[in-house]
């Protein structure tokens, strides 16, 4: 007996002085999953309850909204998780179902109903404990979902589904539901606007950084004014085959094609043999087959030695439909004792040609 009531006094007194040590936490562990959209980052922090056998929606998880109680005075949505907030963090703006939210992190709640109808809500009290100290006052948005049947989830789970290059679904999978969340960026706009910021750090001091930027606006067709201004830049400092080019393909864009002819040529004289291989393979992605037999055909020329530049355009005619012309050209490229990933594309057609 008298053991047991030292162990009662050292609980209590752990208790009395302080926290204890870090332990697992059960039977809720915590977890993180981050996505990136363009290049900014949603971050999802939560803590991962198991059905356990429970049923789940309308009972744990109640229906509508949680009468006040406890603490707070309000009817409280559902804390989508466990133990502390779920928090989303935002890297830059967003739109989350539309509606605009500014950068920062969010507590994260749900609401959902009977007939599968629900609510996100986004509350500016990220750091307050699960729905006890929920106040609508402080929410930065709500809007309506969704709520999809799903396959059995023990473990309640977040991930990003449905990626494209300016949005994604956030989406909580749990027991046989799924709360579905759009999350959008202004993907462009964001570029551009850290383009100009890390254009007046180190990387604006070499020509590689204003001609990426130009680049990147030239390939989304936006901001070409201000992408001419950059590649205006990064020509004054290295006038060669990427900078020439890009140039080119911005006034090109804009309409404006006086000096267009001269800079492509003038590009191509100063091209690397990878160079022109590269801007071939980029016409042939974008259906300018001629063109690319063209380039093609150029660095047969310039570099007569290379097998891989045989094989190049043996494989724009074999793409142009071309059999005759891309037989020649793929064995021209075998007899050159070619490196093993050159021999083995060349290999690769002429056997889909019968001719090997």
């Amino acid at each position: 007996m008298k053991k047991f009531f030292t162990l009662l006094l050292n609980v209590a007194a752990i208790t009395a002085f302080g926290q204890g040590i870090t332990t697992p936490r059960t039977p809720s562990p915590a977890a993180t999953v981050s996505q990136t959209i363009g290049i900014s980052t949603v971050t999802v922090s939560y803590s991962r309850p198991a059905v356990n056998g429970r049923e789940v929606w309308g009972k744990l998880v109640p229906y509508g909204y949680v009468p006040p109680g406890f603490v707070t005075t309000h009817p409280a949505p559902w804390r989508a998780g466990a133990n502390e907030n779920t928090v989303l963090t935002l890297s830059h703006d967003a739109k989350i179902q539309g509606q605009t939210v500014p950068a920062g992190s969010y507590g994260l709640f749900f609401v959902i109903n009977e007939d599968n109808s629900g609510e996100v809500i986004l509350s500016k009290d990220y750091k307050a404990w699960g729905h006890y100290w929920y106040d609508p006052a402080r929410d930065q948005m709500r809007a309506p979902i969704t709520i999809r049947d799903h396959a059995m989830t023990e473990r309640l789970t977040y991930e990003f589904i449905n990626l494209d290059k300016t949005s994604a679904e956030l989406v909580l999978n749990w027991e046989k539901k799924q709360f579905p969340v759009r999350i959008e960026f202004a993907v462009d706009d964001i570029v551009m606007a850290n383009a100009r910021e890390e254009l007046t750090n180190i990387k604006g001091f070499n020509w590689q950084g204003w001609a990426s930027a130009a680049n990147y606006a030239l390939s989304n067709k936006t901001n070409l004014e201000e992408a001419l201004q950059w590649i205006d830049r990064a020509v004054t400092m290295n006038r060669n085959f990427a900078t020439l080019n890009t140039k080119a393909g911005i006034l090109e864009a804009l309409g404006r094609n006086e000096e267009v002819g001269k800079l492509k040529e003038e590009a191509l004289a100063a091209a690397t043999e990878l160079e022109l291989n590269n801007y071939g393979y980029q016409l042939l992605n974008l259906g300018n087959i001629d063109e690319a037999i063209r380039i093609f055909t150029l660095n047969t020329q310039r570099f007569p030695k290379s097998p891989n530049v045989w094989d190049s355009l043996g494989e724009a005619y074999a793409i142009k439909g071309d059999e005759k012309n891309a037989v020649k050209n793929f064995k021209k490229a075998l007899a050159m004792n070619p490196p093993e990933n050159v021999r083995a594309n060349s290999e690769k057609y002429l056997r889909q040609f019968g001719a090997l």
